[in-house]
């Protein structure tokens, strides 16, 4: 925070900010979200005296139901921010445990643990498909909800987290793929 008050980012046309749709132990390492709010609170307020154009970027999570409840809560907290949600794109089930596990997703772990169980679908590919829909779903029904956008992190290769894309109607949100 200190970082954008130094002007050092003035001319950029928008500034990204983490979010944290289940909280971050680094930051509250009592498992409330009290820092991560405070801190949510104070780039907002930044952005509505300065003419900084912000939005909050998320890391990858893979249940919907956590991330709506806190992009509502924002809301209800006013913060009007922007919200770009991390999605993990189609992957084996190993890989997303992998990488779950290094980053500390820790809620949407759970949806992968439980998918590991079954053993029919330990062997497919996570898709995002009922995340996206869900949040889309949502969007539909609440137009004024925070979620913008969504961006992928590519946990599966590029090459097909971009036909993933193309195929799901997300070709324009992935232009150059020339696959």
């Amino acid at each position: 925070m200190q970082l954008i008050e130094t002007g050092l980012f003035d001319g950029f046309d928008r500034l990204h900010v983490a979010g944290h749709p289940e909280g971050n132990k680094d930051i509250d390492a009592d498992g409330s979200d009290r820092m991560v709010m405070q801190a949510l609170k104070w780039k907002q307020a930044f952005s509505e005296r300065t003419d900084a154009k912000m939005a909050i970027a998320t890391q990858f999570c893979f249940e919907a139901a956590p991330v709506i409840a806190w992009a509502d809560r924002l809301a209800a907290e006013g913060i009007k921010l922007p919200i770009h949600i991390g999605v993990a794109g189609p992957a084996k089930l190993q890989t997303l445990l992998k990488f779950a596990i290094a980053c500390g997703v820790g809620a949407s772990l759970r949806v992968l643990q439980k998918r590991a169980k079954d053993v029919t679908k330990l062997l497919m590919p996570f898709e995002p498909d009922e995340f996206i829909a869900d949040i889309a779903a949502h969007k539909a029904k609440n137009p004024g909800f925070g979620i913008e956008s969504v961006h992928f992190f590519p946990l599966g290769g590029i090459k097909t987290n971009a036909t993933w894309a193309i195929e799901h109607g997300g070709a324009s949100a992935v232009p150059a793929a020339q696959l």
